[in-house]
């Protein structure tokens, strides 16, 4: 039978096994021999990865064409205006390519956020938005460059959701494994995302502590960790 992983990659992990640099790495937190990554996400972003064994089943999570919905919590700088979401909706011209449109709004906050490690930078004279964006692709830096081409640099980036599974109940290093028949064939869920805070279901599941977790608590405790943590510096 397929194994699928959901993983919760910290901040400065590579989505790969082994580094000859020696930066942390899959390896570091997912001691399951066999599996490797269904798509990729940036090492300075964090959230949502997805680990199998079946080459089928990582084609048909990673493969753009299958239009499969990545849900993305983004910060950025500054409050976006409604003309410049209408924009990032529409599909943007990227120079080497033409995104699609897609889904994106301001939301509050979340206050089931972790400290990110490093914390996040940010000017005390500028404020910072939080933004949920559902992406149907996934290029290089793909997010990024959207919020950038319409003047708010991104300065945090969290995946939430791949299709119909979710970062529930996951803690930045920590990793489950689900069902891989959640996939129906031909497209993915497009609800909402829930928020990654502990549930029975979720600790019920079969779950595994990483060998080393940044910052990582346990299940039981991610509703009383505090907000986003940040190092401010003179504008």
């Amino acid at each position: 039978m397929s194994r699928l992983i959901l993983f919760n990659k910290p901040y400065g992990v590579l989505c790969q096994f082994s580094d000859e640099g020696g930066r942390p790495t899959l390896k570091d937190h997912v001691p399951v021999p066999g599996v490797y990554a269904a798509g990729r996400l940036d090492t300075d972003s964090e959230g949502l990865l997805l680990l199998t064994d079946d080459g089928a089943l990582q084609h048909r999570i990673a493969d753009p064409r299958h239009k499969l919905p990545k849900t993305y919590l983004v910060q950025v700088e500054r409050e976006p205006e409604d003309e410049a979401l209408a924009r990032l909706r529409a599909g943007l011209d990227l120079g080497d390519f033409r995104t699609r449109p897609c889904q994106a709004r301001v939301v509050a906050e979340p206050d089931w956020l972790w400290p990110r490690d490093p914390p996040v930078r940010f000017r005390k004279s500028i404020p910072t938005r939080w933004l949920e964006i559902v992406l149907s692709e996934g290029k290089n830096r793909q997010v990024r460059r959207m919020t950038a081409c319409i003047g708010y640099p991104t300065l945090r980036l969290i995946r939430v959701a791949i299709g119909p599974w979710r970062l529930v109940g996951l803690l930045p290093g920590e990793w489950r494994e689900a069902t891989p028949d959640a996939l129906p064939p031909g497209a993915g869920s497009r609800g909402r995302p829930q928020p990654p805070t502990p549930s029975g279901a979720a600790r019920n599941e079969r779950s595994r502590r990483p060998a080393v977790a940044q910052g990582a608590r346990g299940p039981g405790r991610a509703a009383s960790r505090p907000r986003t943590s940040r190092v401010e510096t003179k504008s």
